[in-house]
């Protein structure tokens, strides 16, 4: 079964996908990314792979929100889903992975956002990683992935409703901009930053040692990028790995989401920025998402965002073994 099923309560869909139970868990000899295995070649450096598992493709239904109406929608989940490899080497950290080499990942990012926004049937594209077991992954070897959605995701649409609010209400002003001045002012908060590009804790993090990186310049997509912030980009974002894994002294499990404006409507204020939700509340404690945060949506943050901050700031550089994304 491959369908888009709409939630009536929650007002969003669910991608109902079953033959994702059929994909591989954590191989311990084989590994489809290694060169070597047939399924990529003998020499790479950063590579798009095929979802062989889509939660979107191009041959599922077409999105036709409108072809049935009431408590029990279902339509097609038309789109696609990539898998970006960023290294050969199965057991190397991203936080190990050179600046020109997490350059090489954000073109790829880019590239491939530039070539869904000719295709008519995607709305959103959605750039994440997961990494860790913690976070629940099936394969070691570093890699990410990328989600081209026939619709707005959740999160992005109730992102975009605040900023339009706030830019009604405040001369049409950017809420994106306006949160980064205000952190920018107070600098409790700000990890690390460069000449495009600032990370900081935010003021409300939801999870321990979450983490923003917005651009300075407001900006809505990968492919508004400059050259320049680019460059700005990947250096920012290995800075950020770094201080991820030197801050407990292991790998920390985490999930990356890289968030961009929607394809459609493309005249929107969203801001183009990218958060980091790790899952270690401390050195030998796992933050668990459990009924108050999963079935009410309030989270219970268990560490001060200005003392993680700090605790970031300071973080050390360690050498450990990759059991990632």
């Amino acid at each position: 079964m491959h369908q888009l099923r709409w939630h009536a309560l929650l007002q969003q869909w669910v991608v109902v996908t079953t033959a994702r139970q059929n994909r591989p868990q954590m191989p311990a000899n084989w590994c489809p990314f290694d060169p070597g295995s047939g399924k990529v070649p003998d020499h790479y450096d950063v590579y798009l792979y095929p979802n062989y598992f889509p939660a979107f493709s191009s041959d599922a239904d077409p999105f036709d929100p409108e072809a049935q109406s009431g408590l029990f929608s279902e339509t097609g989940p038309r789109g696609a889903c990539d898998v970006v490899l960023y290294s050969p080497e199965h057991t190397l950290p991203p936080s190990k992975l050179t600046v020109a080499n997490w350059l090489k990942i954000v073109d790829l990012w880019t590239e491939r956002t530039r070539h869904y926004q000719g295709d008519p049937n995607i709305a959103l594209v959605a750039v994440f990683e997961n990494s860790g077991e913690a976070v629940g992954v099936t394969m070691p070897h570093p890699h990410g992935q990328i989600y081209a959605m026939p619709f707005i995701s959740p999160t992005v649409e109730k992102e975009l409703a605040s900023t339009q609010r706030y830019a009604e209400s405040h001369d049409g002003a950017c809420l994106f901009c306006d949160l980064l001045k205000g952190e920018l002012a107070n600098k409790a908060r700000i990890v690390a930053e460069n000449a495009d590009f600032v990370a900081f804790v935010p003021f409300a993090a939801r999870f321990p040692a979450e983490l923003a990186i917005y651009s300075r310049r407001h900006l809505r997509t990968l492919p508004e990028l400059t050259e320049r912030e680019c460059s700005n980009l990947a250096e920012i974002i290995s800075i950020v790995r770094k201080k991820y894994d030197n801050l407990y002294g292991f790998l920390l499990p985490l999930m990356m989401a890289v968030k961009q404006g929607p394809l459609k409507p493309a005249d929107s204020l969203y801001h183009f920025h990218i958060q980091f939700l790790p899952l270690q509340r401390s050195a030998n404690k796992l933050k668990f998402l459990a009924t108050i945060e999963t079935g009410y949506g309030t989270f219970l943050a268990d560490t001060a965002p200005e003392e993680m901050a700090e605790n970031l700031r300071k973080s050390e550089p360690v050498t450990q073994p990759y059991s990632g994304s």
